[in-house]
């Protein structure tokens, strides 16, 4: 019989995260970590505008753009928080998630043989969306000892005159990293100077701790080369909803519009309804959730400290992301016999990238009653290493 799958997909290997649920789903008894989705219920007055859609009868099709204002709000909130103008009817795009955006994002822009930089550890999709778009995939692994930001050097190294994309995630996940505008604006000059297009994920720009978050767009010279995704999983606590948006230069959006419409037509319609109430009157309701993080955060950092581990002290997201190097183990083999052993589940810092080997990503998008019993689990495992 022929093949019908394409070596192209073949050669991509499915989440490093997903065996781990599967395995944990199996078994009884088990605290998992492991998912970066709020653990908060979407906020009320957010929910009941998605239901007053419904009664009102709105279960038709938007605009392959996104409702118009939806839109008109997405402009509003950039321009409120980065002092940022985007034309609302050229230059944003309403889409499934963020994911679709970075997916439309590479689709649009990649020729074959194109080549994409992408640091890691980071998030997971990134590397397959770009080789089934045709890009060579070149990754820099960011160091520890530089907070996991992406320096100049580690940069400058990477490039090549097939370069064509720059991928940004930061505030980062799974380390928790931030690139403050001092860091990026050294790496905007190289951008400049090396005609390179930043595709800057920001679904985490609302979740900072200590540093507000400064985006690359903000940078002279970087709005015409920055596509930024974000969305309302993350802030609002929406991950159910499936919506994200992206901005940019309007001949990049067209396209990426193009590819949108004809394999999607356009994001659901309730959610989006729900959407422009998120973005018009949820500001309380990101910080009230910042809060919490902040202290699941504080608490986490130190919990894993007192019990041996060197832990990275993350600025943003709600991730950390310990080092389990000094107990003699792959970061498969922690995350494994924690799961056994405690019922404990963390993902292994490899489902981001090689370079996160001797790393665990634990989450803090749970409530601290939970995180309380996971670190006494914890605990009790690496006493025994």
């Amino acid at each position: 019989m022929r093949e019908f799958i394409t070596d192209k997909v073949k050669s991509i290997k499915p989440s490093g995260i997903r065996r781990f649920f599967d395995i944990a789903s199996e078994m009884e008894n088990v605290i998992s970590l492991g998912v970066g989705e709020p653990d908060f219920d979407t906020p009320w007055h957010i929910r009941e505008e998605g239901i007053y859609s419904l009664e009102r009868g709105n279960t038709f099709y938007t605009s392959n753009s996104g409702l118009k204002e939806l839109r008109i709000e997405v402009s509003n909130y950039v321009k409120r928080r980065f002092n940022l103008d985007y034309d609302p009817l050229s230059e944003v795009l309403i889409t499934v998630g963020g994911s679709e955006a970075i997916d439309a994002c590479f689709r649009a822009c990649i020729d074959n043989g194109d080549e994409v930089i992408i640091p890691e550890p980071c998030y997971v999709s990134y590397a397959p969306c770009a080789k089934l778009a045709g890009a060579k995939v070149v990754t820099i692994n960011l160091q520890e000892k530089n907070n996991f930001k992406l320096t100049k050097e580690e940069l400058l190294a990477a490039i090549t005159p097939k370069t064509k994309i720059l991928v940004l995630a930061f505030p980062n996940n799974p380390t928790g990293s931030i690139m403050e505008e001092k860091d990026l604006r050294e790496i905007a000059k190289i951008a400049i100077e090396k005609d390179i297009l930043v595709l800057s994920d920001e679904i985490y720009a609302e979740l900072t701790y200590g540093v507000k978050h400064y985006s690359i767009s903000q940078i002279e010279g970087m709005r015409d080369r920055t596509i930024v995704v974000n969305g309302f999983s993350k802030a609002y606590a929406m991950t159910g909803w499936r919506l994200g948006f992206a901005y940019g230069p309007k001949d990049i959006i067209k396209q990426m519009l193009k590819i949108h419409q004809f394999a999607i037509m356009c994001a659901p319609t309730t959610s989006q309804f729900a959407a422009v109430e998120a973005l018009k009157n949820g500001d309380n309701d990101i910080l009230e959730m910042r809060e919490e993080y902040n202290q699941r955060r504080r608490y986490l950092v130190n919990a894993l400290r007192n019990m041996g581990f060197d832990c990275f002290e993350p600025e943003g997201a709600f991730y950390v992301f310990p080092s389990i190097k000094k107990f003699g183990l792959t970061s498969e083999e922690f995350c494994e016999k924690l799961l056994m052993e405690e019922r404990v589940m963390v993902v292994p810092g490899t489902a981001f990238g090689s370079s996160g080997e001797g790393f665990i990503r634990i989450s803090y998008a749970y409530s601290l009653d939970q995180l309380k019993r996971a670190m006494e689990r914890i605990k009790n495992f690496v006493s025994k290493l």
